[in-house]
């Protein structure tokens, strides 16, 4: 099975994000997609909402697609969330007959080799970049860690970028919506309406709980 394990602060989850995970969940065949929100995110520096609140929002926002699932593995870690770890984590559950890939922003790609045991996540399992709109990255090399040309040779044929271990990373260009969790957080605490921005029944949850 191909599984993509998708993480972030999901701070709320917005329509992005499913758009985002569902053409990626396409293009690479994937069986299902897994959102995994974080505990305590060691690379944010705005304030989050207690995670039981961000995974209660990525399960009823997930809900509805039978394809994604949402895990609280990260919520059951003391400390902060580290990708390598969860990583690990999901190939112990799934074993060696899971091709596993883990998807991530162009922005958060260009910082990866400052992550928690930078040098064995390649090795560890696939990775998948995406893009935010007018953000893709034509050349991938001028918009990755410094060291990618060494680590990475390209393939044409599929197109993708292979480490010496046979994982992969994917540049996936994809239609993402202009929605940030930093844009609906304004408009809620500005008194706008998120209709559009989050499924129906986030919103609902925002409000009832006094979110934001």
């Amino acid at each position: 099975m191909k599984i993509g394990l998708f993480g972030g602060t999901f701070n709320p989850v917005h329509l992005g994000h499913l758009r985002a995970a569902e053409e990626i969940r396409e293009q690479l065949g994937l069986g299902k997609i897994i959102f995994i929100p974080a505990h305590l995110p060691p690379h944010k520096k705005d304030a989050v909402i207690a995670a039981r609140h961000r995974f209660e929002m990525a399960r009823i926002a997930a809900a509805d697609n039978p394809f994604f699932e949402v895990s609280d593995s990260e919520l059951q870690r003391e400390g902060n969330s580290y990708s390598f770890d969860t990583i690990q984590h999901f190939s112990r559950v799934y074993g060696p007959s899971a091709e596993l890939f883990f998807i991530i922003g162009l922005d958060a790609f260009r910082e990866i080799h400052t992550w928690k045991r930078y040098p064995e996540l390649f090795s560890s399992c696939n990775f998948v970049v995406m893009s935010r709109p007018g953000r893709y990255a034509p050349e991938p090399e001028k918009n990755a860690p410094p060291d990618f040309s060494s680590l990475f040779s390209f393939n044409p044929d599929g197109p993708w970028y292979e480490h010496p271990s046979g994982r992969r990373i994917y540049f996936c260009r994809i239609r993402l919506l202009d929605i940030s969790s930093t844009g609906v957080r304004q408009a809620l605490h500005n008194g706008k309406s998120v209709k559009y921005l989050v499924p129906d029944a986030v919103a609902g949850y925002i409000y009832e709980h006094k979110l934001y």
